[in-house]
């Protein structure tokens, strides 16, 4: 599989111009049950799912860190803050559009979004092809963070770095009725565990579904390759 880390400058400097698709996560707290990586390793699957299905792309390794401030109650958070992560996805779109024809960021990580969509504002208007993508499975209601949804995507494709024995609910409630206490204190003033949502019914079967479907979605994006006005990838 054309992994970036994998090839040579020769081997992409002698062919089309491809599409190079870069996961985008975080290192952040997902409750006592899921690893800090969950938004890195949820984001590289989704990655490496469509680079099976359209062997034509590149997939770059993953950029790890994030904008992650509303986690930072909680250790283990690393957060570059979002000025730094702008940076970072522009700096690095500026230099891979001069020999990639094409740049999609694939973001795990909801913090992320508004400088993902600004990073790639910028890069447009500079004239590069850039677009995002969010790793959401078509037409599937998911939880916050750290509930069932990423509790099932983390069990199919690590199972053993989940711990079903410390899984358990946190606040239920909706982002929208969250939001004022989390802008002003942080996921831990809404939740003492971490967790938004709960990942009882939690499955590995449940996972593999997710992720093909998020997988399928964003292939059939890529071919229509048509983002919308904040960049994304509809």
């Amino acid at each position: 599989m054309p992994l970036l880390e994998d090839l040579t400058s020769p081997e992409l400097g002698g062919t089309a111009r491809r599409t190079l698709v870069v996961p985008v996560g975080s290192v952040e707290q997902h409750g006592p049950h899921l690893p800090l990586n969950t938004d890195v390793a949820v984001a590289s699957a989704v990655a490496a799912l469509v680079l099976d299905r359209d062997p034509s792309l590149v997939v770059a390794p993953a950029v790890a860190y994030g904008a992650a401030g509303e986690h930072e109650g909680f250790p283990g958070t690393v957060s570059i803050g979002h000025e730094a992560l702008r940076l970072l996805l522009v700096e690095l779109g500026r230099s891979a559009c001069r020999w990639a024809a094409r740049l999609l960021f694939v973001n795990g990580h909801g913090g992320n979004v508004a400088t993902v969509v600004d990073a790639v504002a910028r890069l447009r208007y500079e004239g590069r092809d850039v677009a995002w993508a969010p790793c959401v499975a078509p037409g599937v209601p998911g939880d916050a963070h750290a509930g069932r949804t990423e509790t099932s995507l983390m069990l199919a494709l690590a199972p053993d770095q989940v711990r079903p024995d410390l899984a358990a609910a946190g606040n239920t409630a909706s982002l929208r009725e969250l939001l004022p206490a989390l802008r002003a204190g942080g996921v831990a003033a809404v939740s003492p565990n971490g967790v938004l949502g709960d990942p009882a019914g939690a499955s590995a079967e449940e996972g593999r579904m997710l992720l093909d479907g998020m997988a399928d979605d964003l292939v059939a994006a890529l071919q229509r390759w048509q983002p919308g006005p904040d960049g994304r990838l509809t």
